[in-house]
């Protein structure tokens, strides 16, 4: 039935009883209520959706493996479908065809959402990937594209390239010597990070004593970005978060991460000073000295606060050791897969 029928009906009986009535009165108001908001999504021009339970929404039809839970659903609902994801609608897009298609044509898709532990751990979203599309966020993208991914820049990481790959090759040739065994995703996770942290902070940041470095907070960070944030679904109960534990983790792994990246900041800046790092070209300088020079030329048309600075360092840093490795460990498999395509090579 028509919602706007049932609108007309329900005020045809509010003028025929007693609707102060309080054993009418609130079943009449709720009932009203969700009527207007059917009434407001009837006449949108929504994907198809599957269909939502109270409160939770779709959250349920979504596994620990959401890459297959999504396909699962495409395959039913088409390539663009509507979840609701507790109180946070969701499109989700399956085709290239139409992913290309929105990310070029509509703008209102520019932005990641900012959710709690990306907020949390880049300073307020002050970095690349998840800043606010607007000056600044122009302003950090040209200084990734034209400063730290240049092919120049490349070319100047091709020693810290072989040198770590010749590590690796070393540590390989050992253990099959010893007759050990190798974990194919811890080797290429740590090829990955040597060659970021080289690349990006100056040198390879691992405590000796196993305690934790660097690159072991980057992973616990990014665990925490993929962890099940209450607060991300329904605003409203983010204090649930604060008793599982969350928050605390969040902000005892920010706190960790920054106190480290400010004394890297304190170390370069120090050898700035002694006047070691005067040379633009020189093969020895890192992501950190490039971006505190842009910062101290000031230059830049939005300058760039010290958080700023730590914010675009993570993104480089976790961002690019995830991919690599990922990257390299699928290709291995697939080429296991596919030993004719293996024989090509």
């Amino acid at each position: 039935m028509n919602p706007t029928m049932l609108l007309q009906q329900w005020w045809q009986l509010f003028n025929s009883t007693d609707v102060f009535n309080p054993l009418t009165l609130v079943p009449l108001l709720l009932t009203i209520s969700f009527l207007f908001k059917l009434l407001r999504t009837w006449k949108l021009n929504l994907p198809p959706s599957p269909p939502k339970l109270p409160i939770i929404g779709n959250i349920h039809q979504v596994g620990k493996s959401p890459h297959r839970s999504f396909r699962a659903l495409s395959e039913k609902y088409g390539p663009l479908m509507l979840l609701h994801m507790g109180q946070t609608p969701t499109l989700v897009v399956s085709s290239a065809v139409i992913g290309k298609e929105i990310m070029a044509a509509h703008d209102v898709f520019v932005e990641r959402p900012q959710i709690r532990a990306v907020h949390t751990l880049f300073c307020g979203c002050t970095d690349i990937a998840f800043s606010a599309y607007g000056d600044y966020w122009r302003q950090a993208k040209k200084i990734c594209v034209l400063e730290l991914l240049t092919q120049k820049r490349v070319r100047m990481f091709q020693l810290v390239r072989e040198q770590e790959v010749s590590r690796m090759v070393k540590n390989v040739r050992q253990c099959c010597h010893n007759g050990s065994g190798i974990v194919v995703c811890e080797m290429l996770g740590t090829i990955a990070n040597n060659i970021i942290s080289r690349s990006v902070l100056g040198r390879v940041y691992e405590r000796e004593d196993g305690n934790k470095g660097f690159g072991e907070l980057s992973r616990k960070a990014m665990d925490l970005l993929g962890s099940f944030c209450f607060e991300d679904f329904f605003p409203k109960l983010g204090w649930i978060d604060v008793l599982t534990g969350l928050t605390s983790e969040l902000e005892r792994v920010s706190n960790e991460l920054h106190a480290f990246l400010d004394q890297v900041i304190e170390d370069h800046l120090a050898m700035m000073n002694e006047g070691d790092d005067d040379d633009d070209t020189s093969e020895n300088k890192d992501f950190v000295d490039i971006l505190l020079r842009l910062q101290l030329d000031g230059k830049l048309d939005i300058s760039l606060t010290q958080d700023n600075l730590k914010a675009i360092i993570l993104d480089m840093f976790i961002g690019g050791t995830d991919t690599i490795a990922a990257t390299m460990e699928w290709t291995m498999a697939e080429l296991v897969k596919n030993p004719s395509i293996m024989k090509k090579a």
